[in-house]
């Protein structure tokens, strides 16, 4: 039944939003990240006070579509990514979310800067060990997906950018499938917008 909603998450990723008619809203983007895993929970992971786990490593392909843009703001994104665990555990994760990135910052003409929070779906290819291992519990491979993100591009060249995101998976206190726990990943890569 997860496997089915998901995937029906994802057909309904390729109709687009009503607001989302103008030329710019096509811009799409592809991002390659690296990230370790943390054994902490979101908000030390966010605020760097959790340890790394090297053992536990990732590669990301992303790409994503702005689909829409907010007074100038705020641009709406759909985004697909596809994980391979290369460390600790080696399967595949798989994650489709809806994405807002807040464009304005006053050093902007100096260093263009964008943050973005992204929510959805996230189908591993087998129960992660990790999750097990830093939690004590069951764990699941169909679960929430969240992420928060900074992109860091130079005004002269604004289609490359150097990305920082973490990544985090979790049952969101038992929504999905009764999973109270939650993994958690810094990442660094970078973006070409197309």
């Amino acid at each position: 039944m997860n496997l089915i909603i998901f995937i029906l998450f994802l057909f309904s990723l390729s109709f687009p939003l009503p607001f989302a008619h103008s030329e710019e809203a096509r811009e799409r983007h592809i991002t390659f990240y690296g990230a370790v895993m943390t054994d902490g929970a979101l908000p030390e992971t966010a605020f760097l006070s959790a340890s790394f786990d090297r053992e536990y490593r990732f590669a990301t392909v992303a790409v994503g579509k702005k689909i829409g843009n907010l007074f100038d703001r705020i641009d709406f994104e759909l985004e697909g990514q596809v994980v391979k665990h290369i460390a600790g555990q080696h399967h595949w994760e798989f994650n489709a979310l809806v994405v807002a990135r807040w464009l304005r910052f006053p050093w902007n003409d100096i260093i263009k800067t964008s943050f973005a929070v992204g929510e959805g779906l996230s189908l591993a290819s087998e129960t992660p060990q990790f999750e097990k291992k830093y939690h004590g519990e069951e764990t699941n491979a169909f679960l929430n997906y969240l992420m928060f993100e900074f992109d860091f591009a130079l005004p002269d060249n604004p289609r490359w950018s150097l990305v920082t995101r973490l990544h985090h998976r979790s049952g969101v206190y038992g929504l999905f499938n009764g999973v109270h726990g939650a993994s958690n990943a810094l990442g660094l890569g970078i973006r070409y917008h197309f």
